[in-house]
Protein backbone atom coordinates (compact mmCIF):
# COMPACT_ATOMS: atom_id res chain seq x y z
CA UNK A 1 0.00 0.00 0.00
CA UNK A 2 1.55 3.12 -1.03
CA UNK A 3 1.95 6.94 0.23
CA UNK A 4 -1.21 7.51 -1.25
CA UNK A 5 -3.71 5.17 -0.11
CA UNK A 6 -2.27 6.09 3.84
CA UNK A 7 -2.91 9.55 2.52
CA UNK A 8 -6.90 8.88 1.69
CA UNK A 9 -7.45 6.70 4.90
CA UNK A 10 -6.36 9.24 6.92
CA UNK A 11 -8.59 12.44 5.51
CA UNK A 12 -10.84 9.74 5.88
CA UNK A 13 -10.40 9.05 9.54
CA UNK A 14 -10.36 13.22 10.26
CA UNK A 15 -13.72 13.50 8.02
CA UNK A 16 -14.99 11.32 10.32
CA UNK A 17 -14.18 12.94 13.61
CA UNK A 18 -14.76 16.14 12.29
CA UNK A 19 -18.54 14.74 11.03
CA UNK A 20 -18.66 13.27 14.97
CA UNK A 21 -17.79 16.45 16.18
CA UNK A 22 -20.51 18.29 13.95
CA UNK A 23 -23.39 15.34 14.99
CA UNK A 24 -22.50 16.68 19.05
CA UNK A 25 -23.33 20.37 17.85
CA UNK A 26 -26.11 19.58 15.91
CA UNK A 27 -27.74 18.20 19.21
CA UNK A 28 -27.08 21.65 20.87
CA UNK A 29 -28.65 23.24 18.09
CA UNK A 30 -32.22 24.67 18.98
CA UNK A 31 -34.40 26.98 16.82
CA UNK A 32 -37.51 28.48 17.15
CA UNK A 33 -40.60 28.80 14.58
CA UNK A 34 -43.90 30.55 15.13
CA UNK A 35 -47.37 30.82 13.25
CA UNK A 36 -50.39 33.10 13.63
CA UNK A 37 -48.31 35.99 15.26
CA UNK A 38 -47.23 34.09 18.35
CA UNK A 39 -50.11 32.03 18.70
CA UNK A 40 -48.24 28.35 17.92
CA UNK A 41 -44.60 27.72 18.87
CA UNK A 42 -42.35 24.97 18.12
CA UNK A 43 -38.54 24.55 19.23
CA UNK A 44 -36.62 21.47 16.88
CA UNK A 45 -33.14 20.35 17.97
CA UNK A 46 -30.46 19.86 14.83
CA UNK A 47 -32.00 16.39 14.34
CA UNK A 48 -35.39 18.66 13.85
CA UNK A 49 -36.72 16.87 17.26
CA UNK A 50 -39.64 19.04 18.58
CA UNK A 51 -38.21 19.76 21.82
CA UNK A 52 -41.32 21.90 23.22
CA UNK A 53 -44.82 22.94 21.40
CA UNK A 54 -46.66 25.94 22.92
CA UNK A 55 -50.52 26.83 21.85
CA UNK A 56 -51.78 29.87 23.12
CA UNK A 57 -55.19 28.91 24.52
CA UNK A 58 -57.16 31.59 22.47
CA UNK A 59 -56.31 30.08 18.97
CA UNK A 60 -57.98 26.78 20.43
CA UNK A 61 -61.49 26.73 19.13
CA UNK A 62 -63.22 23.09 18.63
CA UNK A 63 -65.08 24.27 15.51
CA UNK A 64 -62.23 24.86 13.74
CA UNK A 65 -59.18 22.10 14.68
CA UNK A 66 -58.30 22.53 10.80
CA UNK A 67 -57.08 25.75 11.44
CA UNK A 68 -55.18 24.64 14.66
CA UNK A 69 -53.20 22.00 12.41
CA UNK A 70 -52.29 24.76 9.98
CA UNK A 71 -50.57 27.11 12.58
CA UNK A 72 -49.11 23.90 13.85
CA UNK A 73 -48.01 22.76 10.47
CA UNK A 74 -47.05 26.40 9.33
CA UNK A 75 -45.01 26.84 12.57
CA UNK A 76 -43.09 23.30 12.36
CA UNK A 77 -41.97 24.31 9.11
CA UNK A 78 -40.64 27.74 10.07
CA UNK A 79 -38.78 25.91 12.86
CA UNK A 80 -37.08 23.56 10.33
CA UNK A 81 -35.90 26.09 8.02
CA UNK A 82 -34.15 28.06 10.95
CA UNK A 83 -32.18 24.82 12.09
CA UNK A 84 -31.35 25.12 8.28
CA UNK A 85 -30.00 28.05 8.12
CA UNK A 86 -27.78 27.20 11.08
CA UNK A 87 -26.37 23.93 9.30
CA UNK A 88 -24.10 25.61 7.08
CA UNK A 89 -22.42 27.82 9.53
CA UNK A 90 -21.73 25.02 11.45
CA UNK A 91 -20.44 22.44 8.60
CA UNK A 92 -17.85 25.01 7.31
CA UNK A 93 -15.00 23.11 8.80
CA UNK A 94 -16.08 19.57 6.49
CA UNK A 95 -13.35 18.68 3.75
CA UNK A 96 -14.60 18.22 0.69
CA UNK A 97 -15.49 14.56 0.15
CA UNK A 98 -14.17 14.89 -3.42
CA UNK A 99 -11.16 14.97 -2.09
CA UNK A 100 -10.76 12.07 -1.38
CA UNK A 101 -11.06 11.00 -4.83
CA UNK A 102 -13.48 8.54 -4.85
CA UNK A 103 -16.03 10.49 -7.44
CA UNK A 104 -18.12 12.75 -4.87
Amino acid sequence: MGKGFQKKKKQARQMQEQFAQLQEQMQNVEAEGQAGNGLVTIKLNGDFEIKSLRIKPDCVDPDDVEGLETLIKAAHKDAMENVRKTMPSMGGGMPDLGSLGFGF
